[in-house]
């Protein structure tokens, strides 16, 4: 297997706690198309259950052969994002990112510059902000038959000190992992377990204790199972007694909707509940 990068060390169950779940947004529209030349396009578009909306268009050109790939990103918001990306151009498993922001009621501008760098046994990655600090946040893991152990720490180049530090180790076989981290300058612990139990179930949960505090332990456990080849549900509960389930299906093929909804099991005689849906369009 593959080495992932720092911040996928717990991905697995990242994953199954926090993706594919609409009630976080009241409704969630996606839209996707793909040219014959290699551009696709995405619209997406939210309402929040405060009655605000949101959007952001993408285009993004893709000339793999020279492994290069453009995207321009505008948003409701007015801010317009450039990022060109070059990969295995210098060397083989090296990507290059350049990110340009913009905008235009303020004339805020940003620019990013980062690397990632990826072998059979290594993945390492470099975040510059160039004209915040400037700061530096930089990553790696190492790893050896399915064991991981990696570290980051961030830099700021103005001040001349270490603005924070974590560390991290876990383990991924094809059916399972499991993953410890320290972030927050060594003060935020999560451990986290991830297992596909069949070609149906998952199951996967994470417990996180914020040394700065106290001493509560935060609990949280999901499950997924997989109805047939086109739809899915998950639910997942924490230890406070807040609950949330979701159901996703393929309509047809290019056409995916997802509803989900949340309540908190310790008070369902109050308007605590939370429902969203999503649809997804894709050619």
């Amino acid at each position: 297997m593959s080495v992932p990068a720092f911040s996928d060390i717990a991905k697995a169950a990242n994953d199954l706690l926090n993706k594919d779940f609409y009630h976080l947004s009241a409704n969630t529209l996606e839209v996707k198309s793909n040219t014959p030349n290699n551009v696709a396009f995405k619209v997406t578009g939210k309402s929040s259950h405060e009655k605000a909306t949101s959007g952001a268009i993408e285009g993004k050109f893709t000339d793999k052969p020279n492994g290069l790939t453009v995207t321009q990103t505008w948003n409701t918001a007015n801010a317009l994002e450039t990022k060109v990306e070059m990969a295995d151009n210098l060397a083989k498993g090296l990507k290059a990112e350049g990110i340009f922001g913009f905008l235009p009621a303020t004339n805020a501008r940003s620019a990013k510059f980062n690397l990632h760098f990826k072998q059979s046994n290594f993945h390492g990655r470099a975040f510059v902000d160039l004209l915040k600090g400037p700061t530096a946040n930089i990553d790696a893991i190492v790893g050896h038959e399915g064991f991981l152990a990696g570290a980051s720490a961030g830099y700021n180049v103005q001040a001349g000190k270490v603005t924070g530090y974590s560390a991290a180790v876990g383990f991924h076989a094809p059916t399972y992992s499991a993953a410890i981290t320290a972030t927050d300058n060594l003060s935020v612990f999560a451990a986290s377990y991830y297992h596909k139990v069949n070609s149906q179930v998952e199951a996967g949960s994470k417990a996180t204790w914020n040394s700065k505090t106290g001493n509560a332990v935060g609990l949280e456990v999901a499950a997924k199972y997989r109805l047939d080849p086109v739809s899915f549900v998950k639910a997942k509960i924490n230890d406070r007694g807040v609950a949330a389930v979701a159901y996703n299906i393929l309509l047809r093929e290019g056409v995916t909707l997802g509803v989900g909804a949340s309540f908190d099991t310790q008070k369902l005689d109050q308007a605590t509940h939370k429902i969203g849906s999503s649809f997804t369009f894709e050619s």
